[in-house]
């Protein structure tokens, strides 16, 4: 049976605005993701905590490439998303250090972001449920008549799911404005790819349900941005989803409780040679968008935005106790709801 996948989009050029755009935006995220894990050592931030550390490129592509008032919804590996999306850090560090100021009120904790104002829906826990929901938020923008579209994403593992199949064939029968975004890291937890299916192509998936599909160099942040701009044009046409396997890597473990002791050092350094920023680093200093002094510069002062993340979130105050039964119901939509 012959295959439908996108075309091959054409090499755009990205000027020097979208370079240093990149460049700072990745930084931020991978500061505050070590920072997050310091601070998990410390016992300062508790529960689960799963880093984006070496996926950066996943988010900023994704970020360059659509437009305001498109939605974004993920997994519990979601503190880069909102950073991305021009979420205030101090909020997101609050969240993850439980405090009343967080993002979520210090209730979401790591793996449960949310912010509306920045079209970020979470932050969700259970693998794989965020993908039926941003089909459905994907709907939605249908249902209004708005050319805006979802882009979710999902780790490796959520694809063994049953939600992933049945959200892949509703919204491409009914051509739903959609980006499946696969973070293909290679692992689930702790399990390869190659021990879990027999089908290791995952972008292969979309193809039962003559979905366009494709894989995506994801350490490659220009190769990203051309994915999910051509994937959303298709969408904002009319034409419906896409999937795209974004094949990135994650260089701490699945969780700030796993050592990764399952893949070798040899691996391990092979991803961080073709490191995503250190890339846009590269090409900036090739193109001298930027000296190697004004880079430097820039990496300082995403190291003090994180510094002034972590002093307001030892600063804050903690929730009081009738918070618990807050935010439960949403007030305006159900008015016969009495406190």
């Amino acid at each position: 049976m012959a295959t439908k996948k996108t075309k091959t989009a054409t090499k755009k050029s990205f000027d020097k605005e979208t370079y240093m755009t990149w460049f700072e935006s990745m930084s931020l995220m991978r500061r505050f993701e070590e920072k997050a894990g310091q601070l998990y050592g410390q016992q300062k931030i508790k529960g689960f905590c799963h880093l984006y550390i070496g996926q950066e490129a996943c988010v900023a592509g994704a970020v360059s490439a659509l437009k305001e008032g498109d939605k974004y919804v993920t997994a519990y590996r979601d503190h880069a998303h909102p950073i991305g999306l021009g979420t205030d850090p101090k909020k997101v560090m609050a969240e993850l250090y439980g405090k009343a100021t967080g993002v979520s009120k210090g209730k979401g904790g790591s793996m449960h972001m949310f912010d509306k104002e920045h079209h970020f829906f979470g932050g969700h826990g259970i693998v794989g449920g965020q993908v039926p929901l941003g089909a459905g938020i994907g709907f939605a923008e249908k249902y209004k008549g708005t050319d805006n579209l979802c882009i979710t994403y999902m780790g490796d593992g959520a694809v063994r799911q049953g939600a992933f199949h049945e959200a892949l064939n509703m919204a491409m029968f009914y051509k739903i404005p959609v980006i499946f975004a696969i973070e293909n890291n290679g692992y689930a937890m702790g399990t390869s790819v190659k021990r879990t299916s027999n089908v290791t192509e995952l972008y292969t998936l979309g193809e039962a349900y003559d979905m366009p599909s494709k894989a995506v160099d994801a350490m490659n942040v220009e190769d990203v941005h051309n994915a999910v701009a051509e994937a959303a044009e298709r969408a904002r046409k009319g034409e419906g989803p896409t999937l795209l396997e974004f094949r990135t890597y994650r260089y701490k473990g699945h969780s700030m409780s796993d050592p990764a002791k399952y893949r070798t050092k040899e691996e391990l350094e092979g991803y961080k040679a073709k490191d995503p920023i250190e890339q846009v680093r590269a090409t900036i200093l090739e193109k001298k968008y930027a000296t190697e002094d004004e880079l430097n510069k820039i990496d300082k002062k995403v190291k003090d935005i994180v510094k002034e993340a972590v002093d307001f979130s030892e600063e804050s105050e903690w929730p009081s106790v009738d918070e618990v039964y807050k935010d439960v119901y949403a007030q305006e939509d159900y008015p016969f709801i009495i406190d």
